[in-house]
């Protein structure tokens, strides 16, 4: 997702709803997300893979002091898991 401009939660939702073929149905939330990494069993793409890594520029919905990024953060929490936030090139 790098290059992607994600300025809020729901432009992180737009950006892995296709690569990870959500369903329909997916919560667009930090809950649902937790669930979908940890859980399984809600979409088989993520179940395919032992481990998921998003890689996303440092900008908007990434940078220090965003208060909604803490709770993304966490749903990424675990060996399973994690977000990778680059530097902006």
């Amino acid at each position: 997702m790098r290059g992607r401009s994600i300025e809020m939660l729901e432009d992180f939702w737009d950006a892995v709803t296709e690569p990870c073929s959500l369903p329909e149905w997916f919560g667009r939330n930090t809950d649902a997300w937790r669930d979908s990494i940890r859980t399984r069993g809600i979409c088989e793409v993520i179940d395919h893979h032992d481990v998921l890594v998003v890689h996303v520029d440092q900008r908007k919905l990434f940078v220090p002091g965003n208060r909604e990024a803490p709770a993304l953060r966490s749903a990424f929490a675990g060996w399973q898991s994690r977000p990778v936030v680059h530097e902006p090139s």
